[in-house]
């Protein structure tokens, strides 16, 4: 895989589409931008996971305090030290430039373009294995991890896959800019699509553990998802503002969306696209458009038409799947709520109260005493933290859980007796993973995991709970989900999100497949 190149040919094509100086140093300094920072602070300068660097933001602060944050990167960050890897010339231009550069339009990545950038390394694929060249006993038990790489981008930068039995990698595949999101096929057991920070989907053969093909959707954005019977993927981006449906098996783009409409408050907005999600209920995808406040969910027919929810709320994010899939609970930032959608109505049926900055991540379920739980995490600083949870059934708060910090992805299964959150916090709280009992539902353990502790994730079995330790751990730690003695370790260079292909089964985690079917 020619990965090297094909990342470098698309920092010179964002120099050009972003109008950006054509001067030697200008466009010197652009590349290092996008080589070295635009993967977590955005491709136009806008932000992304991290703030965004532009004229206006950085704006009176102090060059020295900036060009020091880029030597010694920041601690508590995905931010490694770029000394030693830049030099002082470069440190020092590159800080010139963000103070002087302002937030870039949004460049155009056509349907013609994106149709240029499918590269294919296994031109044959009936040459493929029949059957994995591995042992496993079932395929559900992998486990995928996105590993960022240090720099966000380079030879650490991969899929990783874990046997979950045995805790063993049985492939890499290298992705050139950091994996971020790892989906996998529900209809065919030997498919992932790994999306990386930069847009690019490869479309993974886990069989072999190679990369077949992969397209470029976009400049950065992390949404995507697969339809139920396996056929399409839908992606979405930060810059540009549009989203496209993808032919599964080639990933040929067929439709692009332009993602703009009126946002609760009246106004006509150009927006980011949040999550994509498919669903086991129907034929269809939903995804939200961040800044729009709305949720449009589009038919997998001809034309492939779109039926937009609108007001749904301001600063839409992440959600997550109930009642078989027809119910979709998504997160509103700033208004502090979980708006509950009806997908075969297609309406909003209730709106919950989340805590500040609801951050559902993935969602989990959990079915406890007749009642079908939903757990909501918190992002960000807050004078409460707190974990949300609702009767899915009722569609009504049930307790809010004080917790250490602000939280970001819950964990759970339906044979482990905890739901598992991340602590994120600027302190040695980030090390921790709180557990709540789901039957008390209150915190009934801390486990101090080292490292930075996020993105938990049960096997498919709910024996194991696997948990990134970035930032300075540089591992995936793996505990007894009952005892939580910690049983393996895998090392890996900033490993983040963790997916178990067990997800396409129970569809939300901590359901059960016959639970989440049977949810009225």
């Amino acid at each position: 895989m020619k990965i090297t190149t094909k990342i470098l040919s698309t920092a010179a094509f964002t120099v050009l589409s972003l109008g950006v100086n054509a001067s030697d140093d200008s466009h010197h300094l652009h590349q290092l931008y996008q080589e070295n920072c635009a993967s977590c602070h955005g491709a136009d300068h806008g932000g992304y996971l991290a703030p965004a660097l532009n004229a206006d933001t950085l704006k009176g602060r102090s060059p020295t305090a900036l060009r020091s944050i880029i030597m010694t990167g920041s601690f508590d960050t995905l931010m490694p030290p770029f000394y030693g890897k830049l030099s002082d010339d470069d440190i020092r231009g590159l800080v010139k430039h963000l103070q002087s550069t302002p937030k870039q339009p949004n460049p155009a990545w056509t349907l013609e373009d994106m149709k240029k950038s499918v590269q294919v390394y296994v031109q044959d694929e009936s040459t493929l294995p029949s059957k994995p060249t591995y042992d496993i006993d079932s395929m559900d038990n992998i486990i995928g991890v996105a590993a960022r790489g240090k720099y966000g981008r380079g030879t650490g930068s991969k899929a990783v896959f874990i046997n979950s039995t045995t805790h063993k990698t049985i492939g890499e595949v290298p992705t050139g800019t950091a994996a971020h999101i790892i989906e996998f096929n529900p209809a065919n057991p030997r498919w992932a699509y790994v999306k990386t920070d930069t847009a690019e989907i490869f479309k993974i053969d886990l069989y072999s553990m190679k990369a077949l093909r992969s397209i470029k959707t976009g400049m950065n954005g992390p949404g995507i998802g697969v339809s139920r019977d396996g056929k399409y993927i839908m992606a979405g981006s930060f810059v540009p503002h549009n989203a496209v449906i993808l032919n599964a098996d080639t990933l040929e783009p067929l439709k692009t969306f332009e993602l703009e409409g009126v946002d609760p408050d009246g106004k006509m907005v150009s927006s980011d696209s949040g999550m994509i999600i498919g669903t086991p209920f129907a034929d269809i995808f939903a995804i939200a458009l961040e800044n729009a406040g709305q949720v449009w969910v589009v038919d997998l027919k001809d034309g492939f038409p779109v039926t937009k929810i609108t007001d749904v709320g301001r600063h839409l994010h992440d959600a997550f799947l109930t009642h078989g899939g027809q119910k979709l609970m998504i997160a509103s930032y700033d208004d502090s709520i979980v708006a509950a959608i009806d997908l075969k109505e297609r309406k909003i049926i209730k709106t919950l109260p989340a805590g500040c900055v609801p951050h559902v991540g993935g969602g989990s379920a959990v079915k406890v005493d007749g009642r079908t739980l939903g757990f909501g995490t918190n992002f960000g600083d807050c004078d409460k933290m707190v974990v949300s949870v609702w009767d899915l059934d009722k569609m009504e708060l049930v307790k809010q859980i004080p917790v250490s910090g602000g939280t970001e992805s819950p964990a759970a299964h339906a044979n482990a007796p905890y739901v598992a959150v991340d602590i994120i916090s600027k302190d040695k709280r980030a090390r921790t993973i709180q557990l709540i009992d789901k039957k008390s539902l209150d915190v009934a353990k801390t486990l101090d995991v080292g490292g930075h502790a996020y993105f938990p994730e049960y096997s498919a079995d709910g024996k194991f709970l696997y948990v990134s330790a970035g930032y300075n751990g540089d591992e995936v730690a793996v505990y007894n989900s009952s005892t939580f003695e910690k049983v393996a370790s895998i090392g890996m260079e900033s490993p983040a999100g963790i997916f178990s292909r067990g997800r396409v089964k129970y569809m939300t985690r901590g359901l059960a497949p016959d639970e989440m079917k049977g949810a009225k």
